[in-house]
Protein backbone atom coordinates (compact mmCIF):
# COMPACT_ATOMS: atom_id res chain seq x y z
CA UNK A 1 0.00 0.00 0.00
CA UNK A 2 1.39 3.72 -1.01
CA UNK A 3 1.96 6.11 1.64
CA UNK A 4 -0.85 7.94 0.02
CA UNK A 5 -3.14 5.83 0.79
CA UNK A 6 -1.93 5.32 4.03
CA UNK A 7 -2.57 8.79 5.14
CA UNK A 8 -5.79 8.81 3.43
CA UNK A 9 -8.85 10.34 6.28
CA UNK A 10 -10.65 7.38 7.63
CA UNK A 11 -14.47 7.10 7.54
CA UNK A 12 -16.20 8.24 10.53
CA UNK A 13 -18.65 5.76 10.14
CA UNK A 14 -15.60 2.84 9.82
CA UNK A 15 -14.01 4.06 12.41
CA UNK A 16 -16.53 3.90 14.78
CA UNK A 17 -17.39 -0.19 13.55
CA UNK A 18 -13.53 -1.19 14.71
CA UNK A 19 -13.30 -3.29 17.50
CA UNK A 20 -12.91 -1.03 20.44
CA UNK A 21 -9.03 -2.91 21.03
CA UNK A 22 -8.21 -1.49 17.17
CA UNK A 23 -9.58 1.89 17.74
CA UNK A 24 -6.91 4.98 18.06
CA UNK A 25 -6.18 6.01 21.79
CA UNK A 26 -6.21 9.87 20.47
CA UNK A 27 -8.85 10.81 22.29
CA UNK A 28 -7.64 9.41 25.70
CA UNK A 29 -4.24 11.17 24.89
CA UNK A 30 -5.74 14.59 23.93
CA UNK A 31 -8.04 14.70 27.34
CA UNK A 32 -4.94 13.26 29.31
CA UNK A 33 -2.40 16.03 27.78
CA UNK A 34 -4.25 18.92 28.01
CA UNK A 35 -5.66 17.90 31.73
CA UNK A 36 -2.04 17.16 33.16
CA UNK A 37 -1.30 20.64 31.16
CA UNK A 38 -4.40 22.65 33.17
CA UNK A 39 -2.89 20.49 36.71
CA UNK A 40 0.56 22.35 35.69
CA UNK A 41 -0.78 25.38 34.86
CA UNK A 42 -2.17 25.75 38.58
CA UNK A 43 0.82 23.98 40.32
CA UNK A 44 3.51 25.70 38.85
CA UNK A 45 3.24 29.28 39.93
CA UNK A 46 3.25 27.36 43.81
CA UNK A 47 6.62 26.98 43.15
CA UNK A 48 9.14 28.57 45.66
CA UNK A 49 10.55 31.51 44.08
CA UNK A 50 12.22 34.92 45.58
CA UNK A 51 9.60 37.18 44.10
CA UNK A 52 6.05 36.42 43.47
CA UNK A 53 4.40 38.78 41.37
CA UNK A 54 1.98 38.75 38.51
CA UNK A 55 4.73 38.31 35.76
CA UNK A 56 5.55 35.35 37.66
CA UNK A 57 2.39 33.73 37.60
CA UNK A 58 0.96 34.59 34.30
CA UNK A 59 4.86 32.95 33.36
CA UNK A 60 3.95 29.84 35.12
CA UNK A 61 1.05 29.40 34.22
CA UNK A 62 1.45 29.61 30.39
CA UNK A 63 4.12 27.30 31.29
CA UNK A 64 2.24 24.74 32.35
CA UNK A 65 -0.04 24.87 29.26
CA UNK A 66 2.98 25.34 27.19
CA UNK A 67 3.62 21.47 28.74
CA UNK A 68 0.22 20.05 27.86
CA UNK A 69 0.49 20.92 24.38
CA UNK A 70 3.96 19.64 24.05
CA UNK A 71 2.98 16.11 25.51
CA UNK A 72 -0.05 16.00 23.46
CA UNK A 73 2.49 16.32 20.34
CA UNK A 74 4.77 14.09 21.79
CA UNK A 75 2.44 10.88 23.14
CA UNK A 76 -0.01 11.27 19.90
CA UNK A 77 3.02 10.76 17.38
CA UNK A 78 4.38 7.63 19.56
CA UNK A 79 0.73 5.93 21.19
CA UNK A 80 -1.95 6.56 18.43
CA UNK A 81 -1.87 6.43 14.88
CA UNK A 82 -3.39 10.31 14.16
CA UNK A 83 0.48 12.49 15.35
CA UNK A 84 -1.01 15.89 16.07
CA UNK A 85 2.72 16.75 15.15
CA UNK A 86 0.55 20.76 14.92
CA UNK A 87 0.53 20.96 19.05
CA UNK A 88 4.32 21.94 18.83
CA UNK A 89 3.07 25.37 17.78
CA UNK A 90 0.56 26.30 21.17
CA UNK A 91 3.63 24.51 22.81
CA UNK A 92 6.15 26.91 21.53
CA UNK A 93 3.89 30.02 21.52
CA UNK A 94 2.89 29.52 25.05
CA UNK A 95 6.14 28.65 26.23
CA UNK A 96 8.07 31.15 24.60
CA UNK A 97 5.68 33.75 26.64
CA UNK A 98 5.51 32.13 29.73
CA UNK A 99 9.48 32.60 29.59
CA UNK A 100 9.06 36.53 28.40
CA UNK A 101 7.16 36.78 31.38
CA UNK A 102 9.31 35.22 33.79
CA UNK A 103 12.72 37.17 32.34
CA UNK A 104 10.91 40.97 31.40
CA UNK A 105 10.87 43.73 33.39
CA UNK A 106 7.69 45.21 35.45
CA UNK A 107 5.63 46.59 32.44
CA UNK A 108 6.27 44.25 30.01
CA UNK A 109 2.49 42.70 29.92
CA UNK A 110 0.89 46.11 29.74
CA UNK A 111 3.65 46.57 26.79
CA UNK A 112 2.18 43.52 24.75
CA UNK A 113 -1.51 43.70 25.79
CA UNK A 114 -2.04 45.25 22.18
CA UNK A 115 -0.02 41.99 20.61
CA UNK A 116 -1.35 38.76 22.64
CA UNK A 117 -5.10 39.09 22.12
CA UNK A 118 -5.46 38.60 18.61
CA UNK A 119 -2.04 37.02 18.19
CA UNK A 120 -3.88 34.38 20.29
CA UNK A 121 -7.21 34.31 18.50
CA UNK A 122 -5.26 33.59 15.20
CA UNK A 123 -3.41 30.52 16.73
CA UNK A 124 -6.40 29.36 18.00
CA UNK A 125 -7.98 29.54 14.59
CA UNK A 126 -4.90 27.77 13.01
CA UNK A 127 -5.10 25.10 15.76
CA UNK A 128 -9.09 24.78 15.16
CA UNK A 129 -8.32 24.08 11.60
CA UNK A 130 -5.08 21.73 11.90
CA UNK A 131 -7.50 19.48 14.31
CA UNK A 132 -10.70 19.41 11.66
CA UNK A 133 -7.92 17.84 9.58
CA UNK A 134 -5.73 15.34 11.64
CA UNK A 135 -8.53 14.79 14.58
CA UNK A 136 -10.28 12.00 12.13
CA UNK A 137 -13.37 11.47 13.74
CA UNK A 138 -15.79 14.11 15.42
CA UNK A 139 -15.50 12.44 18.92
CA UNK A 140 -12.16 13.14 19.07
CA UNK A 141 -11.87 16.63 18.16
CA UNK A 142 -14.55 17.59 19.87
CA UNK A 143 -12.39 16.51 23.40
CA UNK A 144 -10.47 19.91 22.06
CA UNK A 145 -13.17 22.12 21.11
CA UNK A 146 -13.90 22.88 24.82
CA UNK A 147 -10.11 24.02 25.50
CA UNK A 148 -10.43 25.84 22.03
CA UNK A 149 -13.15 27.87 23.22
CA UNK A 150 -11.76 28.59 26.03
CA UNK A 151 -8.51 30.35 24.52
CA UNK A 152 -11.31 32.39 22.38
CA UNK A 153 -12.62 33.53 25.96
CA UNK A 154 -9.26 35.05 26.92
CA UNK A 155 -8.30 36.80 23.77
CA UNK A 156 -11.39 38.64 24.19
CA UNK A 157 -10.51 38.78 27.48
CA UNK A 158 -7.52 40.47 27.01
CA UNK A 159 -8.82 42.76 24.24
CA UNK A 160 -11.16 43.79 26.21
CA UNK A 161 -8.96 45.06 29.26
CA UNK A 162 -6.46 46.45 26.79
CA UNK A 163 -8.94 48.63 25.01
CA UNK A 164 -10.71 49.44 28.69
CA UNK A 165 -7.25 51.05 29.91
CA UNK A 166 -6.45 52.76 26.41
CA UNK A 167 -10.03 54.46 27.21
CA UNK A 168 -10.55 55.10 30.96
CA UNK A 169 -10.33 58.77 31.89
CA UNK A 170 -6.62 59.44 33.33
CA UNK A 171 -5.81 60.14 37.04
CA UNK A 172 -2.82 62.10 38.39
CA UNK A 173 -1.25 61.12 41.11
CA UNK A 174 -1.52 63.57 44.06
CA UNK A 175 0.48 63.50 46.82
CA UNK A 176 4.08 61.82 46.95
CA UNK A 177 5.89 58.23 47.14
CA UNK A 178 7.49 58.09 50.53
CA UNK A 179 10.06 55.23 50.72
CA UNK A 180 9.71 53.33 53.46
CA UNK A 181 12.05 50.58 53.13
CA UNK A 182 11.18 47.28 51.07
CA UNK A 183 7.94 49.60 49.14
CA UNK A 184 6.96 53.25 48.46
CA UNK A 185 3.97 54.28 49.73
CA UNK A 186 1.65 57.04 48.78
CA UNK A 187 0.88 60.03 50.82
CA UNK A 188 -1.17 63.04 50.25
CA UNK A 189 -1.44 66.02 53.12
CA UNK A 190 -3.84 69.05 52.94
CA UNK A 191 -5.54 71.40 55.22
CA UNK A 192 -3.10 72.98 58.31
CA UNK A 193 -3.25 72.48 62.04
CA UNK A 194 -3.01 70.40 64.79
CA UNK A 195 -3.53 67.49 65.82
CA UNK A 196 -3.06 65.74 62.10
CA UNK A 197 -5.78 63.41 61.10
CA UNK A 198 -5.03 60.37 59.75
CA UNK A 199 -7.46 58.73 57.48
CA UNK A 200 -7.26 54.68 56.97
CA UNK A 201 -9.24 53.48 54.47
CA UNK A 202 -11.35 50.22 54.44
CA UNK A 203 -10.60 46.39 53.53
CA UNK A 204 -9.47 46.19 49.92
CA UNK A 205 -10.44 50.35 49.60
CA UNK A 206 -7.41 52.89 48.70
CA UNK A 207 -7.03 56.40 49.37
CA UNK A 208 -9.57 57.06 47.22
CA UNK A 209 -12.88 55.80 48.91
CA UNK A 210 -12.18 58.71 51.39
CA UNK A 211 -12.67 61.82 49.00
CA UNK A 212 -16.45 62.83 50.57
CA UNK A 213 -14.45 63.03 54.26
CA UNK A 214 -10.72 64.42 53.38
CA UNK A 215 -11.98 67.59 52.09
CA UNK A 216 -14.64 68.11 55.12
CA UNK A 217 -12.12 67.53 57.69
CA UNK A 218 -9.14 69.87 56.31
CA UNK A 219 -11.51 72.80 56.95
CA UNK A 220 -10.29 72.38 60.21
CA UNK A 221 -6.94 70.63 59.93
CA UNK A 222 -3.62 69.37 58.40
CA UNK A 223 -5.56 65.67 56.95
CA UNK A 224 -2.87 63.02 55.25
CA UNK A 225 -5.00 59.91 53.26
CA UNK A 226 -2.64 57.21 52.17
CA UNK A 227 -2.22 54.19 50.12
CA UNK A 228 -1.54 50.73 52.13
CA UNK A 229 1.19 48.42 50.18
CA UNK A 230 -0.75 46.97 46.87
CA UNK A 231 -3.89 49.58 46.51
CA UNK A 232 -3.45 52.89 44.69
CA UNK A 233 -0.61 54.10 43.52
CA UNK A 234 1.49 52.44 46.38
CA UNK A 235 4.05 49.50 45.65
CA UNK A 236 3.01 45.48 46.25
CA UNK A 237 4.41 44.15 48.99
CA UNK A 238 6.27 40.85 49.01
CA UNK A 239 4.28 38.89 51.77
CA UNK A 240 0.32 39.69 53.21
CA UNK A 241 0.74 42.67 55.27
CA UNK A 242 -1.21 41.96 58.44
CA UNK A 243 -2.32 44.79 60.96
CA UNK A 244 1.43 44.94 62.99
CA UNK A 245 3.04 45.34 59.57
CA UNK A 246 0.84 47.64 58.82
CA UNK A 247 0.97 49.73 61.62
CA UNK A 248 4.52 49.10 61.16
CA UNK A 249 4.47 50.91 57.97
CA UNK A 250 2.31 53.79 58.83
CA UNK A 251 4.81 54.68 61.54
CA UNK A 252 7.60 54.64 58.92
CA UNK A 253 5.62 56.47 56.23
CA UNK A 254 4.51 59.73 58.66
CA UNK A 255 8.52 60.03 60.51
CA UNK A 256 10.25 59.47 56.67
CA UNK A 257 7.35 62.34 55.48
CA UNK A 258 8.01 64.69 58.39
CA UNK A 259 4.21 64.43 59.33
CA UNK A 260 4.51 65.29 63.30
CA UNK A 261 2.47 63.31 65.55
CA UNK A 262 0.40 62.98 67.85
CA UNK A 263 -2.28 62.00 65.57
CA UNK A 264 -5.94 61.04 65.10
CA UNK A 265 -6.45 58.12 63.30
CA UNK A 266 -10.19 57.21 62.16
CA UNK A 267 -10.31 53.40 60.11
CA UNK A 268 -13.03 52.34 58.49
CA UNK A 269 -13.89 48.73 58.50
CA UNK A 270 -10.47 46.85 58.35
CA UNK A 271 -9.14 49.99 58.88
CA UNK A 272 -10.15 50.38 62.82
CA UNK A 273 -8.45 47.09 63.01
CA UNK A 274 -5.31 48.81 61.81
CA UNK A 275 -5.58 51.87 63.90
CA UNK A 276 -6.09 50.64 66.82
CA UNK A 277 -3.20 47.83 66.27
CA UNK A 278 -0.94 51.77 65.62
CA UNK A 279 -2.66 53.19 69.07
CA UNK A 280 -1.36 49.90 70.92
CA UNK A 281 2.26 49.75 69.32
CA UNK A 282 2.77 53.43 69.60
CA UNK A 283 0.44 55.07 72.33
CA UNK A 284 2.37 58.30 72.48
CA UNK A 285 1.48 58.81 68.92
CA UNK A 286 -1.89 58.61 69.16
CA UNK A 287 -4.39 61.61 70.42
CA UNK A 288 -7.72 59.87 69.86
CA UNK A 289 -9.24 57.49 67.31
CA UNK A 290 -12.58 57.51 65.28
CA UNK A 291 -13.89 53.68 64.34
CA UNK A 292 -15.69 53.80 61.68
CA UNK A 293 -18.18 50.91 61.23
CA UNK A 294 -14.91 48.83 62.02
CA UNK A 295 -14.34 45.19 62.18
CA UNK A 296 -14.12 43.71 66.01
CA UNK A 297 -11.08 42.78 67.21
CA UNK A 298 -10.32 40.08 68.91
CA UNK A 299 -8.95 38.48 72.29
CA UNK A 300 -7.34 35.59 71.08
CA UNK A 301 -3.76 34.74 70.43
CA UNK A 302 -1.89 36.24 67.99
CA UNK A 303 -1.24 33.26 65.76
CA UNK A 304 2.75 32.84 63.91
CA UNK A 305 2.40 34.52 60.14
CA UNK A 306 5.75 33.08 59.28
CA UNK A 307 8.30 34.58 57.17
CA UNK A 308 8.81 32.01 54.95
CA UNK A 309 7.05 30.36 52.00
CA UNK A 310 3.45 32.04 51.47
CA UNK A 311 0.78 29.91 49.63
CA UNK A 312 -2.10 32.58 50.55
CA UNK A 313 0.71 35.11 48.49
CA UNK A 314 1.34 32.46 45.91
CA UNK A 315 -2.59 31.94 45.46
CA UNK A 316 -3.37 35.57 45.73
CA UNK A 317 -1.15 36.55 42.49
CA UNK A 318 -2.52 33.01 40.94
CA UNK A 319 -6.03 34.91 40.95
CA UNK A 320 -4.48 38.65 40.09
CA UNK A 321 -3.69 36.74 36.87
CA UNK A 322 -7.63 36.77 35.40
CA UNK A 323 -7.04 41.16 35.70
CA UNK A 324 -5.45 40.30 32.11
CA UNK A 325 -8.56 39.23 31.46
CA UNK A 326 -11.37 42.14 32.37
CA UNK A 327 -12.04 40.12 35.46
CA UNK A 328 -11.49 42.71 38.02
CA UNK A 329 -12.82 45.37 36.16
CA UNK A 330 -16.25 43.82 35.90
CA UNK A 331 -16.15 43.47 39.34
CA UNK A 332 -15.13 47.32 40.32
CA UNK A 333 -17.51 48.62 37.60
CA UNK A 334 -20.30 47.68 40.44
CA UNK A 335 -18.30 49.71 43.22
CA UNK A 336 -17.18 53.12 43.97
CA UNK A 337 -21.15 53.99 42.65
CA UNK A 338 -21.43 56.66 45.43
CA UNK A 339 -18.41 58.67 45.00
CA UNK A 340 -17.59 61.77 43.55
CA UNK A 341 -17.03 60.99 39.59
CA UNK A 342 -13.53 61.64 39.71
CA UNK A 343 -12.68 59.68 42.86
CA UNK A 344 -15.14 56.78 41.19
CA UNK A 345 -13.37 56.56 38.21
CA UNK A 346 -9.27 56.76 39.82
CA UNK A 347 -11.14 53.58 42.14
CA UNK A 348 -12.34 51.82 39.60
CA UNK A 349 -9.62 52.10 37.40
CA UNK A 350 -6.88 51.20 40.24
CA UNK A 351 -9.21 48.00 41.53
CA UNK A 352 -8.77 46.61 38.02
CA UNK A 353 -5.27 45.90 38.35
CA UNK A 354 -3.80 42.95 38.99
CA UNK A 355 -1.38 44.50 41.94
CA UNK A 356 -4.63 45.95 43.90
CA UNK A 357 -6.58 42.26 42.89
CA UNK A 358 -3.65 40.51 45.00
CA UNK A 359 -3.15 42.96 47.43
CA UNK A 360 -6.82 42.58 48.26
CA UNK A 361 -7.10 38.72 48.55
CA UNK A 362 -4.14 39.28 50.96
CA UNK A 363 -5.63 41.19 53.68
CA UNK A 364 -8.33 39.50 53.76
CA UNK A 365 -6.33 35.98 54.04
CA UNK A 366 -4.54 37.49 57.35
CA UNK A 367 -7.85 38.78 58.72
CA UNK A 368 -7.45 36.57 62.11
CA UNK A 369 -4.05 37.60 62.60
CA UNK A 370 -5.61 40.79 62.47
CA UNK A 371 -8.02 41.12 64.36
CA UNK A 372 -6.11 39.28 67.05
CA UNK A 373 -3.13 42.11 66.76
CA UNK A 374 -5.54 44.78 67.29
CA UNK A 375 -7.15 43.02 70.13
CA UNK A 376 -4.13 43.28 72.38
CA UNK A 377 -5.13 46.98 72.48
CA UNK A 378 -6.99 47.01 75.76
CA UNK A 379 -7.36 51.04 76.47
CA UNK A 380 -7.05 54.60 75.50
CA UNK A 381 -5.92 56.05 78.94
CA UNK A 382 -8.75 58.62 78.45
CA UNK A 383 -7.99 59.42 75.04
CA UNK A 384 -11.38 60.65 73.05
CA UNK A 385 -12.92 58.20 70.83
CA UNK A 386 -15.86 57.85 68.81
CA UNK A 387 -17.45 54.79 67.42
CA UNK A 388 -19.85 55.00 64.50
CA UNK A 389 -21.74 52.14 63.61
CA UNK A 390 -23.89 51.98 60.44
CA UNK A 391 -27.47 51.25 61.24
CA UNK A 392 -28.45 48.83 58.20
CA UNK A 393 -27.00 45.51 57.05
CA UNK A 394 -25.60 44.49 60.52
CA UNK A 395 -24.74 41.03 61.11
CA UNK A 396 -25.67 39.18 64.28
CA UNK A 397 -23.73 40.72 67.08
CA UNK A 398 -22.16 43.79 64.93
CA UNK A 399 -23.99 46.15 67.61
CA UNK A 400 -22.78 44.34 70.82
CA UNK A 401 -18.99 44.43 69.44
CA UNK A 402 -19.48 48.08 68.56
CA UNK A 403 -20.25 48.58 71.57
CA UNK A 404 -17.63 47.01 73.59
CA UNK A 405 -15.02 48.74 71.37
CA UNK A 406 -16.37 51.92 73.07
CA UNK A 407 -15.15 50.89 76.32
CA UNK A 408 -11.51 51.52 74.99
CA UNK A 409 -11.88 55.10 76.47
CA UNK A 410 -13.25 57.12 79.38
CA UNK A 411 -14.19 59.36 76.83
CA UNK A 412 -16.17 57.47 73.78
CA UNK A 413 -19.01 58.00 72.46
CA UNK A 414 -21.02 55.40 70.19
CA UNK A 415 -23.47 56.59 67.60
CA UNK A 416 -25.34 54.77 65.40
CA UNK A 417 -25.44 56.68 61.94
CA UNK A 418 -29.60 56.59 60.94
CA UNK A 419 -29.96 54.66 57.35
CA UNK A 420 -26.41 54.34 56.59
CA UNK A 421 -24.86 51.15 55.45
CA UNK A 422 -21.31 49.89 55.85
CA UNK A 423 -20.27 51.23 52.30
CA UNK A 424 -22.48 54.56 52.52
CA UNK A 425 -20.62 55.80 55.59
CA UNK A 426 -17.68 56.60 52.54
CA UNK A 427 -19.80 57.41 49.23
CA UNK A 428 -22.87 58.71 50.70
CA UNK A 429 -22.56 62.42 51.44
CA UNK A 430 -24.96 62.88 54.00
CA UNK A 431 -23.73 59.63 55.81
CA UNK A 432 -20.30 60.64 55.02
CA UNK A 433 -20.97 63.77 56.62
CA UNK A 434 -21.46 61.97 60.02
CA UNK A 435 -17.95 60.92 59.69
CA UNK A 436 -16.51 64.05 59.62
CA UNK A 437 -18.30 65.44 62.48
CA UNK A 438 -17.52 62.27 64.55
CA UNK A 439 -13.48 63.28 63.68
CA UNK A 440 -14.33 67.26 64.35
CA UNK A 441 -15.82 66.07 67.72
CA UNK A 442 -12.25 64.77 68.84
CA UNK A 443 -10.80 67.77 67.69
CA UNK A 444 -12.35 69.93 69.38
CA UNK A 445 -12.20 67.18 72.61
CA UNK A 446 -8.65 67.32 72.35
CA UNK A 447 -8.36 71.38 72.17
CA UNK A 448 -10.60 71.71 74.55
CA UNK A 449 -9.96 69.21 76.82
CA UNK A 450 -14.22 68.28 77.78
CA UNK A 451 -15.39 65.22 77.24
CA UNK A 452 -17.23 64.31 74.22
CA UNK A 453 -20.60 65.05 73.70
CA UNK A 454 -22.46 61.69 73.28
CA UNK A 455 -25.22 63.58 70.89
Amino acid sequence: MSARNQAAPIDDRLVEDLPKTNRPRIGRTVVGSLSAGFVAALALPFVPTGSVDENYSTGMVLLGFALGWAMLAVLSTRRSDQPQRWAVVPATFMGASGCAALLAPNGFLDALGWIWPPALLAMTIWVYAQARRDLRTRARRWSLNPVLAVLVLVSIGGAYETLSRATEPSSEMRGDLVDVGPYRLHLECTGSGSPTVILEPGGGAAATTMAWIAPGVARDTRVCVYDRAGRGWSDAAQTPPDATQIAVDLHTLLDRAHVPGPYVLAGHSFGGLYVMTYANRYPDQVAGLVLIDSTAPRTSPVSDGGHGYSVLKHASSLVSTTARLGVGRLIAATSFGGLPPQARDAARSSAATAKEMSSFLDEFGVANRSESEAGQLTGLDGKPLVVLTAERGNLPGWTTSQDRMATLSTNSVHRVVRGATHDSLMENPAHAAAVVRAIRDVLVSLRSGAQLDAR
